[in-house]
């Protein structure tokens, strides 16, 4: 007897995964393939649409088809993305009109910069609840329109389309027929009033953007149209949208306000589910559009460090240091301690709550018997630094003091890294058995709304339970630690060139 299943798509920045769930929590099928990542400039970052597409329809149908052998019974399909990413493409041809921006791409700082002198930020962030800064997706659009004026007068007449790469994977996967967003990637735009959960006419005029290009803003459990089925091989509703990071906090169960979760991926990304209101920052957090149990509307203050794993990548691609991903554990171990070697990857950057689009990635601390086990302990170390940084901010910010912070995301695998981050956080560190979270959350908000799953709970209850880190750092250590980063970062800030 077949079993009921969601198709879940997790588009990421290095590459994409698609999970087949079934009712019951098991993964009947699964793939990930990676893509081309492009740096055609220091500070830019790009990528290939339509690779991106060829890599993900690939792994969908892939993951389609395992999941027909054993006998699941996909009924629709959820999308979670990297979400400031924008795309430019041709409404009647889906053809990509250039390369996309990535999240990480720092070519807008200039423009930030004069949007900050000329005293826009205050109603930016008031209507939006975002900082000024290039990591968001309105500010890649003016770009484009005041570097290419053929796309501005395209973009005037109404003969193209740009969204974020959800809207850019339902347009494909739905031949053109649907031009949709949710709530957590529009939330991500710098152009939608988070208040009035739609896009801001003002702030489209400050950007320069023209509201028929962009996308209907749809309810994240909601109808995002049918992927056809001569691109999947079945017909299937799309069901459920959200950014990646809202997707992770939905599949770690924080619904209610108050539960915290983290994601170590390319980035790492905390959310704080605050629940009806929109939350407030003095700290450089930011408010974001989250859902609730339903899939319905919500907040979450949010942080995020622009690159976590991808320092490891940088280790092992960039540098030779790693063979792979996973040797970085047994380097870490390998050492008593990090020996006053810093690492700030602040290659794109500086996020949360710092702010800084100049600053630079930093190694401190460096002698002749420094080798790679430090530069590996010092990337992984990074991860667990920049996290207490936010949690720190968030506690200032509302009085928030986490008794539990739920991880997940590729990095999470790494248990000598959640047993270092319960020690620098002084707090219990739970991993989920399943660490895709960010798919989970695609597939449970999709279901709920096929009715794969009747209610919540029964989404909830078909995942399984995992392990749980206790933080065995003496307090001394800690704070030894902690000032050390803080002057390494310190050191980082002041290196950066100043914005021209």
């Amino acid at each position: 007897m077949s079993e009921r299943a969601v198709l879940a798509i997790d588009q990421g920045t290095t590459g994409s995964a698609a999970l087949a769930v079934s009712a019951g929590g098991e993964i009947l099928g699964r793939a990930y393939s990676e893509f081309t990542q492009h740096f055609p400039r220091p500070g830019r970052v790009e990528h290939d649409p339509e690779e991106l597409w060829q890599v993900t329809a690939s792994v969908a149908r892939e993951a389609l088809a395992a999941a027909k052998r054993r006998g699941g019974r996909v009924e629709a399909v959820g999308i979670a993305n990297q979400r400031e990413t924008i795309v430019l493409w041709d409404p009647e041809t889906l053809e990509p009109l250039g390369r996309a921006i990535v999240w990480q791409d720092r070519r807008t700082a200039a423009i930030c910069k004069a949007l900050r002198d000329a005293g826009h930020e205050d109603e930016i962030r008031r209507r939006t609840g975002l900082l000024l800064d290039p990591y968001f997706s309105g500010t890649k659009l003016r770009w484009l329109f005041e570097n290419d004026p053929a796309l501005a007068a395209r973009a005037s007449s109404g003969d193209l389309a740009a969204g974020t790469i959800d809207s850019w994977l339902i347009a494909r996967l739905t031949a053109g027929a649907v031009h949709a967003t949710d709530p957590t990637n529009a939330s991500r735009t710098l152009l939608f009033d988070l208040d009035g959960g739609d896009w801001s006419d003002p702030l489209l005029e400050l950007m320069g953007v023209p509201r028929r290009i962009l996308p209907a803003v749809r309810p994240s459990a909601g109808d995002f149209g049918v992927a056809r089925g001569d691109i999947l091989g079945a017909e299937l509703p799309i069901t459920g949208v959200a950014g990646d990071q809202q997707a992770a906090l939905y599949g770690q169960r924080c619904w209610n306000p108050g539960e915290a979760k983290c994601t170590y991926g390319t980035g790492a990304f905390l959310l704080l589910h605050t629940g009806r209101e929109r939350p407030s920052s003095d700290h450089g957090l930011l408010a974001t559009a989250a859902c609730d149990a339903h899939g319905g509307p919500a907040f979450a203050l949010e942080g995020s460090i622009f690159v976590a794993g991808a320092a490891i990548q940088w280790l092992r691609d960039g540098l030779g240091v790693l063979e792979s991903a996973p040797e970085s554990e047994t380097l870490a171990r390998s050492l008593p301690g990090n020996e006053g070697v810093y690492l700030v990857p602040a290659f794109a950057g500086l996020g949360a709550p710092h702010w800084h689009p100049q600053a630079r990635g930093a190694i401190v601390g460096l002698t002749r018997g420094t080798g790679r086990a430090h530069l590996a302990r010092a990337a992984l170390e990074a991860m667990a630094y920049g996290t207490r940084d936010l949690l720190d901010a968030m506690a200032r910010d509302g009085g928030v003091a986490a008794a539990r912070l739920r991880v997940d995301g590729g990095a999470a695998r790494n248990d000598w890294l959640l047993g270092f981050l319960a020690g620098v956080l002084g707090v219990p560190v739970t991993r989920p058995r399943m660490v895709e979270s960010t798919a989970l959350g695609a597939a449970g908000l999709a279901g709920l709304r096929a009715g794969v799953w009747r209610a919540p709970g029964d989404f909830a209850a078909a995942r399984p339970t995992g392990r749980t880190f206790a933080p065995e750092m003496d307090a001394e250590t800690r704070a030894e630690l902690l000032a050390g980063w803080r002057r390494a970062v310190a050191g980082a800030v002041a290196a950066a060139a100043p914005v021209p």
